[in-house]
């Protein structure tokens, strides 16, 4: 769910999926992909896929290009670590 500018809102699940959603064509243009495997308190847990997993820039994926979306929108979240 979406404000009338486009800005999520919604609990914090739908806010970290709507940015979760948000990378993954840009992964899945390279070959991969990324999912959301939970969140616990302030941390989310992703899971990459496809050329991603194994990729020796995938940390950098998901602490600088997927934690900075998902911070952006939900900015209670402290950490976005691979599981």
């Amino acid at each position: 769910m979406s404000d009338p500018a486009g800005w999520p809102s919604g609990d914090l699940e739908s806010r970290v999926r709507f940015a979760v959603e948000e990378v993954r064509p840009a992964l899945q243009a390279d070959g991969g992909d990324v999912g959301l495997a939970r969140i616990e308190g302030n941390v989310v847990y992703g899971v990459l896929r496809g050329a991603c997993d194994g990729c020796p820039m995938a940390h950098s994926t998901l602490a600088d290009y997927v934690t900075e979306r998902i911070c952006l929108y939900a900015p209670e979240i402290d950490s976005v670590v691979a599981e």
